[in-house]
């Protein structure tokens, strides 16, 4: 090797060096890394580098990911050879072909245009009684119990379970099963553990659809399995749209609740403005998606195309990290963007997504989390945390897309 080869090659092990690992975990429950903060505020479009070596491009900046997600060259499509994979386990068949999240135009447009009219805004909100209702029995149940309590046993992980059950349309006797199953398919460190998990979710959703095909119950399943009669959709398509949706309902939904009662406990002033006034909970739930974000690696994409944007040329087969956390801390959008602020009462975030692939399901979401922040503080208006949150066991980046608490121990 020539003197001007080895000073070269140097170089390259120091530009390595410098470009940052992603994912990475967090040091507080609620907030983005430290080292991709710092990222954030040099550039809105940075170089990372996967657990395999590969370099991606990292969006943090607002107007970069809207563009982005809108853009058609930008692909959502995980068989595609060049879809980014931020975690071995992710390697998974199941994870390689995913309705809705994983798939573009026009498979995905016809599998939404399914889908659209059970999340309808006005079909949501009139489900209020019934969310009331299952958040007031939860709670109920606490205070049965007594403290200390765990919220995520307690609220966090029943609710969008119990919830997502009854929109499917399956036997609430089978919540105890959605629960376990779903926990191991996101807690799998590898992707063989993440195959069975999903294949013995999957093989529940079969009987459920050949069930209801000969006798459609009142729920999504029996509305798809119309579907699967009229030849719109295959069961197997059938199935795969359920796991999905049973997935994303009960994990996104899950975190949010949780890391979303840690931030507000953690922000006392703000807690008892709340308690004060219940009404604030719509406003303080914007804040919390905004602020918390619970899904650091759910935005991946692969370009198709060349692009250029802010001067820089992404090419064809690069791969796309936006992430949802940092996006919507960009301070050209929000002032002081690491503050949290109920107050703030702005929707401009990124938490579902943005374009053809925003979530199916917000509407959903949004309406169980305002119950719960309605709620929560009414009837624990002296709640605090059991250990210092430095403590609270987080799953971490390593277990999925999807950031969450293991447990959140309480007191009242």
């Amino acid at each position: 090797m020539t003197h001007t080869d080895s000073a070269s090659a140097r170089a390259d092990d120091e530009n390595t060096e410098l470009i940052p690992s992603f994912p990475q975990a967090r040091t507080c429950p609620y907030a983005p890394p430290d080292t991709l903060l710092r990222l954030a505020g040099q550039a809105p479009l940075s170089r990372v580098r996967l657990y395999d070596g590969r370099e991606v491009w990292l969006v943090t900046g607002y107007a970069q990911a809207r563009a982005l997600l809108a853009d058609p060259r930008v692909s959502a499509d995980r068989t595609n050879p060049d879809f980014p994979i931020v975690a071995p386990r992710l390697k998974a068949a199941h994870a390689r072909k995913v309705p809705l999240i994983g798939v573009d135009a026009p498979e995905h447009d016809a599998h939404r245009r399914l889908l659209n009219p059970t999340f309808a805004l006005k079909r949501v909100q009139a489900t209020r009684p019934r969310v009331e209702a299952v958040v007031g029995e939860l709670l109920d149940r606490l205070v049965e119990h007594g403290p200390p309590a765990d919220l995520v046993r307690g609220l966090a992980v029943p609710l969008p379970s119990i919830l997502t059950a009854e929109l499917l349309g399956v036997p609430l006797d089978d919540i105890e099963f959605f629960q376990d199953a779903t926990e191991r398919t996101m807690n799998s460190t590898d992707a063989d553990g993440l195959q069975r998990a999903a294949v013995e979710l999957q093989q529940y959703m079969v009987r459920q659809a050949v069930e209801q095909e000969r006798e459609p119950g009142p729920g999504l399943i029996g509305t798809l399995a119309g579907h699967v009669r009229e030849g719109t959709i295959s069961r197997a398509e059938m199935v795969q749209i359920l796991y999905v949706l049973l997935i994303a309902g009960h994990e996104t939904t899950s975190g949010s609740i949780a890391l979303g009662i840690v931030t507000l406990l953690e922000h006392p002033e703000q807690w008892a403005q709340l308690r004060a006034d219940p009404t604030l909970a719509p406003t303080v739930v914007e804040e919390l998606l905004r602020f918390v974000a619970v899904t650091d690696t759910a935005g991946l994409r692969v370009l198709t195309d060349d692009i250029e944007l802010d001067g820089i040329r992404l090419s064809k087969g690069d791969g796309l990290l936006l992430s949802a956390s940092l996006v919507n801390r960009d301070p050209t959008v929000h002032e002081n963007p690491h503050s949290f602020d109920i107050h703030r009462a702005s929707r401009r975030h990124l938490a579902f997504g943005h374009g053809v692939h925003q979530c199916v399901g917000q509407h959903l979401a949004r309406l169980e989390l305002e119950v719960v922040f309605e709620a929560l503080p009414r009837r624990f208006p002296d709640l605090r945390l059991a250990v210092p949150v430095d403590r609270l066991p987080f799953r971490g980046v390593d277990l999925g897309p999807v950031q969450s608490l293991l447990e959140l121990p309480v007191i009242w």
